[in-house]
């Protein structure tokens, strides 16, 4: 297994490790629910090394990056970050990411650790006809991410940024803890918050100072189990679960990430296709009438024929309730429908709901 260059601290901290793609991560410290509370109420931070890191530059690299996403990444300055997707020609997702605009020729794309080499090898494999290079830069970078109210706090006095200047979704190069580093208003929580790469080669500093100022204030380390319970609350899509090369970004219900003005794109003439006939699926939030919990591939039934499996399903350790995520038909997503999971052999209602099911109040 890979190990992040975070590893020994964490057994130090006396975290559970389990293999993840490939990788040995800590799956929780203290317990998930006293580690996803300590993010929405104080601050959590995260391991988040595991990720996949791609630098795109050249004199095309704009029209590049704007040829493989559905966001208009034209509309980013130097300094600012955009949410967008791989798509295969179909519009379904080769990946979900992050694109960091550093300047006119040159981009920065987050992905998946589960998808690093996939994702590499379809950015790599579209370059003809633009003057670009990209590079795997994914070993070079580690990444941890502090999230919560007491995020800025906290790392204020460990860093020259100016964090109070920094709007969500912006970046800056700075120092963390004597470190080289990228810093970023960005998380997978729904939590204000950061996520700080850096390619230094011994960057335990960064996560080491963060803990120490962060301890007194509440802060924990964060393991992969309360990462996936706080984004599951947040409605953000985990690649494999809600979204994949099976579903498409408005099946996904994102359709606020393509932006079908900025010209041609990969996919756009499926997206095209779809908004004219209608959808005929999406994906929809629902919580549980009765008592259970609805996991991931349990099924879904609609007027008593099964029309999917529960894409991402738990309980709401901050919303107290159990959740869920999935796939209906299109005459089945009205707010307040109901319908059924089977749990255990046992047909349990559900009813679909609003999301985000958790939506902090101050918005930076």
């Amino acid at each position: 297994m890979k190990q992040t260059r975070f590893n020994e601290l964490h057994k130090k901290l006396g975290a559970k490790m389990v293999e993840f793609v490939g990788w040995e991560m800590p799956i929780e410290y203290k317990g998930i629910i006293d580690e996803h509370m300590a993010v929405r109420t104080r601050a959590g931070l995260f391991d988040v090394s595991h990720m996949g890191e791609v630098l795109v530059t050249g004199k095309d690299a704009l029209a590049y990056v704007q040829w493989l996403t559905p966001n208009d990444a034209a509309r980013l300055l130097p300094g600012q970050v955009q949410y967008t997707a791989l798509m295969t020609p179909e519009s379904t997702f080769v990946d979900d990411m992050l694109v960091y605009c550093i300047d006119p020729r040159t981009y920065f794309l987050v992905v998946n650790a589960a998808n690093t080499d996939k994702d590499f090898a379809w950015i790599a494999g579209h370059t003809k006809g633009f003057e670009v290079k990209v590079e795997n830069r994914s070993d070079a970078y580690s990444q941890v991410a502090l999230q919560g109210p007491l995020a800025e706090k906290i790392l204020q006095p460990l860093t020259n940024v100016n964090l109070g200047a920094m709007k969500s979704f912006w970046w800056a190069k700075g120092k963390v803890a004597g470190i080289a580093c990228l810093v970023s208003r960005t998380g997978y929580t729904g939590e204000d918050g950061f996520e700080i790469y850096s390619t230094d080669p011994n960057p335990g500093v960064v996560w080491t100072s963060i803990v120490e100022k962060g301890s007194p204030l509440g802060l924990l380390p964060i393991g992969l189990g309360a990462r996936d319970t706080l984004r599951l609350e947040s409605k953000l899509m985990l690649y494999g679960n809600d979204i994949s090369d099976k579903t498409t970004v408005l099946e996904a219900d994102l359709k606020w990430i393509v932006k079908l003005q900025k010209g041609d794109f990969l996919g756009k003439p499926v997206i095209e296709k779809q908004l004219a006939e209608g959808l005929k699926r999406k994906l929809v939030g629902f919580e549980l009438i009765d008592r259970g919990i609805a996991r991931p591939h349990y099924p879904a039934y609609v007027g008593g024929q099964k029309v999917s499996e529960v894409c991402s399903g738990t309980f709401s350790p901050f919303l107290k309730k159990p959740i869920g995520l999935v796939y209906l038909p299109i005459g089945a997503t009205a707010i307040g429908t109901e319908f059924e999971v089977g749990i255990r052999d046992k047909m349990t209602r559900a009813k679909v709901i609003p999301t985000p099911f958790y939506k902090r109040a101050d918005k930076k």
